[in-house]
């Protein structure tokens, strides 16, 4: 789409600095439904309009929401490409007004595609997540503690890891819970823990925090996990490529998947093998296997299909 209009907004916890180009207009509105109807109403005709707002810990979510249900083209970017653009400008100093002018210049300048924002009940799921995420940190710090604590301590340790774990429990039944109710995720899920190495834990993150599983090429899959090997190359210098970026999360669970893949599936642990057998490390390996195994359950969400033996036909 043709945007005549670029809205760069900073986003904190009490407002919204708005910058517009090319009129270099400006504006700043309280973060909540009364300053996002402001704002809609200030913007003027959506259809030509493509706001950009930095990630600022979740402030951002609901005034990004009301944005695109407005009609706007809303893109949520990770600040680093935004401060790295700011950087190409000698642009130093640091204010509310002057963030919210180079967002706006960055949405001018690159034009990031637009993509359907998390519903309310995909939020719900990518917060439950967080939690579970919290809860099992909890839960190994206290374990830690329980280790070299005096009797007394331990009890009371004991205890608490006792009602987290619990906590855990009834957090992972509510993520299964969400997940059934929706058609899809719930066929995504069966599709995803067919395939031999992938678990609940796996299939709950991956569902909750890749919805563009099966949405994108394998390409792009890999980069937004951050699996996509980037050249180290200058002159006549060639080094050694390496990932970088994507989710976190995403990548730490799915590379757990793998490690276990190796073993039980066996069209990855064929792969591993041959890879080990032409003189990969082993760290080199299981990251290729990573990402097959991806592109794999790529192809199999897309085209909605199980997970079908070696001797049938295997996707990917």
């Amino acid at each position: 789409m043709p945007y005549q209009v670029f809205v760069g907004i900073d986003v904190s916890k009490a407002h919204l600095d708005v910058a517009v180009l090319p009129d270099r207009r400006h504006r700043r509105v309280s973060n909540d439904a009364s300053g996002w109807q402001q704002l809609i109403a200030w913007l003027g005709l959506p259809a030509e309009t493509l706001v950009v707002l930095e990630a600022t810990g979740g402030y951002q979510n609901a005034a990004a929401w009301a944005l695109q249900q407005a009609g706007f083209g809303v893109v949520v970017m990770n600040p680093r490409p935004i401060r790295d653009h700011a950087r190409s400008y000698n642009v130093l100093a640091k204010t509310d007004r002057i963030d919210a002018a180079i967002i706006a210049d960055f949405a001018q300048e690159k034009q990031p595609p637009v993509r359907p924002l998390p519903d309310e009940q995909a939020q719900l799921l990518a917060a439950l997540m967080d939690r579970r995420r919290q809860l099992v940190q909890m839960l190994t710090m206290e374990k830690n503690r329980q280790a070299q604590a005096p009797p007394a301590l331990a009890r009371e340790l004991a205890t608490h890891i006792q009602w987290l774990t619990k906590r855990l429990r009834k957090l992972d039944d509510d993520l299964d819970d969400q997940i059934r109710r929706s058609p899809l995720w719930h066929e995504t899920a069966q599709i995803v823990q067919s395939v031999p190495g992938i678990g609940a834990v796996t299939t709950r993150t991956l569902v909750a925090e890749l919805p563009e599983l099966g949405q994108v090429n394998h390409k792009e899959i890999a980069a937004l996990v951050g699996v996509a090997p980037f050249n180290r190359d200058s002159g006549q210098f060639r080094g050694q490529r390496a990932i970088w970026g994507g989710r976190a999360h995403v990548r730490s669970v799915l590379y757990m998947a793998t490690v276990v893949a190796v073993r039980c599936n066996p069209v990855i642990r064929t792969f591993y093998l041959r890879l080990k057998a032409a003189g990969k490390k082993s760290k080199v390996a299981l990251v290729a296997c990573l990402r097959k195994l991806l592109t794999i359950l790529n192809t199999m969400v897309k085209q909605r299909q199980r997970w079908q033996p070696p001797a049938a036909s295997a996707p990917g």
